[in-house]
C-alpha cells in the first residue's frame, strides 16, 4: 500500500524546518510497525504541472491493515503536531500499485 502526500508548506517554512520534519518522517519505518519506507523530495519536474504543490512524501505500507494502523498510531499524531502547522495545502492518496 502507498500513502501518497503532495504539500504545499507555507512561505514562511524554512529549509530546517523542512529539514526537521523530513528527518521525522524517515525515522517512522523504525518506530511503527508495518512502514517499509519513506521517502520526502521537492519538486523537480520541468513541465509546470505541480499547481503549487512543492514536495512529495511517499510512504510504502506493508498492506492497508498496517496503513490503517499508522492512521491512529501515537507516532504519527507526534508527526502531525510538528506536520500540520507548517502545510498551506495537501493531497492525500492512498493507492496499491499495479
Amino acid at each position: 500500500m502507498r500513502h501518497l502526500l503532495l504539500v504545499r508548506f507555507k512561505p514562511e517554512v524554512t529549509a530546517e524546518q523542512l529539514d526537521a520534519l523530513f528527518a521525522h518522517f524517515r525515522r517512522l519505518p523504525a518506530d511503527i510497525p508495518g512502514i517499509v519506507s519513506v521517502e520526502c523530495g521537492a519538486n523537480e519536474s520541468p513541465e509546470g504541472l505541480e499547481k503549487g504543490f512543492t514536495h512529495a512524501i511517499l510512504m510504502t505500507f506493508v498492506d492497508s491493515a498496517a496503513r490503517d494502523a499508522y492512521l491512529p498510531h501515537p507516532g504519527h499524531e507526534n508527526l502531525k503536531a510538528v506536520f500540520v502547522p507548517l502545510v498551506a495545502d495537501i493531497i492525500v492518496i492512498d493507492y496499491r500499485p499495479a
